[in-house]
């Protein structure tokens, strides 16, 4: 399986720094990385280029110009750019658990798609590791639970691992709580829904939209979590003003059938990338 992992930035090179370097040190190196950049400025570019020519693996910056907050577009670029058979997608605020690629794709089952959850840090914790630049990836148990006795994290129960089981596919048809952040979806799942829904514009929802969808087209929803969490950098709230909007397009998928994107996937065949480092 042709593996491909992309990670949703804009404007926080520091905090795709920490990242990076998280995939840098997961325990298989068998997968492509690509940075859909949803318009930074340079600062983010170089540091993709810096880190692409040194890491154990194929990185790909994808980007277009800031018109305002619009993941669903830069993930369909980024999908457009590579030929993996297995995406996983995440965010550049979030730094992967050690096992998280190896995990997503131990669990990956035709039929299913796979979402997982995440660990907040506070805004002090979050702000020590950026300017310490510390391997989170490389803490222990003892180290975690520190961390929860200072309020450094939100909860523990996230770093206990429990294998393949039943008990994932105990919630097929949830789609409610599922998050970008930490989702995983065969490509030719995506290729049938045409990708994410470009319609929404502004922060909210656009992930939500992605997930009703898979399940209109019988892909059901089976847990990662328990085996593959992230560590979610603070930040500020993202400004919601298209919320409102977002969430009429939201409830008229789900009183439909409805599994092709409006604006999709198809408004980027042919799309040009190249390789960070090169």
């Amino acid at each position: 399986m042709k593996l491909a992992v992309i990670v949703t930035t804009y404007n926080r090179p520091d905090a795709l720094a920490l990242v990076l370097d998280g995939y840098s040190a997961q325990s298989t190196h068998d997968f492509a990385l690509l940075v859909a950049d949803d318009g930074s400025t340079d600062d983010t570019r170089r540091l993709v280029v810096e880190y692409g020519a040194r890491a154990p693996f194929l990185v790909t910056h994808v980007r277009h110009e800031d018109r305002g907050f619009r993941a669903a577009a830069i993930r369909n670029r980024a999908v457009a750019a590579t030929d993996a058979d297995y995406v996983v997608f995440t965010d550049g605020d979030c730094i992967p658990s050690r096992a998280f690629i190896a995990r997503h794709e131990r669990l990956a089952e035709r039929g299913w798609f796979l979402a997982g959850n995440r660990v907040l840090l506070s805004r002090a914790f979050t702000a020590r590791l950026l300017a310490e630049c510390l391997p989170l990836h490389a803490w222990t148990r003892l180290e975690w639970i520190g961390a929860w006795l200072r309020c450094d994290v939100n909860r523990l129960l996230p770093f206990v691992a429990l294998p393949d089981g039943g008990f994932r596919k105990w919630r097929p048809a949830r789609w409610q709580g599922v998050k970008t952040c930490n989702l995983s979806v065969w490509r030719d799942d995506l290729e049938r829904l045409n990708g994410f829904d470009e319609s929404y514009s502004g922060w909210g929802l656009e992930d939500s939209d992605l997930v009703v969808r898979l399940l209109h087209a019988g892909v059901k929803h089976k847990s990662v979590r328990f085996a593959a969490p992230l560590f979610h950098l603070w930040h500020a709230d993202t400004d919601r003003g298209a919320l409102a909007e977002n969430r009429r397009r939201l409830d008229e998928v789900l009183a439909s059938d409805r599994i092709t994107a409006l604006r999709g996937l198809d408004l980027h065949r042919g799309g040009e990338a190249g390789p960070a480092g090169g």
